[in-house]
């Protein structure tokens, strides 16, 4: 289980929407502000106070000793694309949702802060996770397949990379998925249109009430579901925070 808190920038999400996702609303006063670049956004003061309020949590370490730092340069995390599954001519398998920046305190422990772009070009903070798993599995994706594109399925919490016509699972969900040797990009859209096809973004599955094809609630049991588009990145990103979440993405109070 991931522990999550969420940035209410002014512009990104309002009150309402951010009830009807679930999310974990940070402190206003120290509501993490925009930035020309992931790096600066996810290392503000404002940032770094809301880091050593998380890491805090449950008393786990004291505020004042969390003392956060960020270490190494953002990461693109991608998540699979409707268009791919759809079977749009020249889709790639998986499209960038948001950037992943990692935290670390003074106790070790390590989190995950999630950036998003806004429709005004600066970059703001929309959510901060417990450990650190988009920039290891990213690390992990270009040691074996260098070059790779690493994506996840949120659907089934799998994470892969794959290069050319080659798809390789990274955790045990994608081994279970496609195989410890992996499998071709065709036979894993087959895989996917088969799982997702009928719930795209205006399908039936959608106008049942599902925002977009996916459901307004984390799946319970690792129900397939498939995300939907949204005007901004910034609004996709905090969008495919609370619509894609599974197993592994439930959320608890954490700030």
């Amino acid at each position: 289980m991931r522990t999550h808190a969420r940035a209410t920038g002014a512009g990104l999400l309002s009150a309402a929407a951010l009830v009807a996702l679930g999310a974990v609303p940070a402190v206003a006063a120290g509501t993490p502000p925009p930035a020309p670049t992931p790096e600066q956004a996810v290392s503000a003061p404002a940032t770094l106070d809301t880091l050593s309020r998380f890491f805090a949590r449950d008393g786990a370490v004291a505020r004042a000793a969390a003392r956060p730092r960020i270490e190494g340069a953002s990461v693109p995390v991608r998540v699979l694309s409707p268009d791919f599954v759809a079977g749009k001519a020249g889709a790639p398998v998986a499209r960038v949702e948001f950037h992943a920046s990692k935290a670390v305190a003074s106790d070790g422990q390590t989190a995950s802060l999630w950036t998003a772009r806004g429709a005004d070009g600066a970059w703001q903070v929309v959510n901060i996770a417990t450990g650190d798993d988009e920039i290891r599995y990213a690390a992990q994706g270009a040691r074996a397949l260098p070059g790779g594109i690493v994506f996840r399925e949120p659907q089934i919490d799998a994470w892969y990379v794959q290069k050319g016509a080659k798809v390789l699972p990274l955790d045990e969900d994608a081994v279970r998925a496609v195989g410890r040797n992996g499998t071709g990009l065709g036979a894993y859209r087959e895989r996917v249109v088969k799982a997702y096809g009928d719930k795209l973004p205006d399908s039936a599955y959608a106008r049942k009430g599902a925002a977009g094809g996916y459901a307004t609630e984390p799946a319970a049991h690792g129900d397939a579901l498939v995300t939907a588009a949204s005007a901004t990145a910034a609004v996709g990103a905090a969008l495919a925070l609370g619509l894609i979440g599974t197993r592994a993405w439930r959320r608890r109070d954490a700030i």
